[in-house]
């Protein structure tokens, strides 16, 4: 089994957008917690394909989308760890992470 690190940046926008979450809606944000921990769950036991995200980066770049909110969970692999890049809102800034590649 791979271990699962995240960029602090990434930490930083899962905590922003459960905390914006939960200005929108008492429990919302908490919610969305629970989507990323179980996220982050399936990517550490690897019971679940990711989707290859297309572009100049190869089979590099992969996510998992999580289900009930619009954002995908941006990965790279190697052999050892799989690293979270982001967490992605669907539809805003696309692509705004790929800076955090180089890193």
């Amino acid at each position: 089994m791979r271990r699962v690190r995240l960029l602090d940046e990434a930490a930083n926008e899962a905590t922003g957008s459960a905390a914006w979450y939960e200005s929108q809606r008492t429990g919302l944000g908490a919610d969305f917690a629970r989507a990323i921990d179980a996220a982050l769950d399936l990517l550490e036991e690897e019971i679940v394909p990711l989707t290859v995200i297309p572009g100049r980066h190869g089979n590099r770049v992969k996510r998992l989308m999580l289900k009930r909110f619009p954002y995908d969970v941006v990965v790279t692999e190697s052999r050892d760890e799989i690293v979270v890049v982001a967490f992605a809102h669907q539809s805003r800034r696309p692509g705004y992470w790929k800076a955090r590649l180089r890193a």
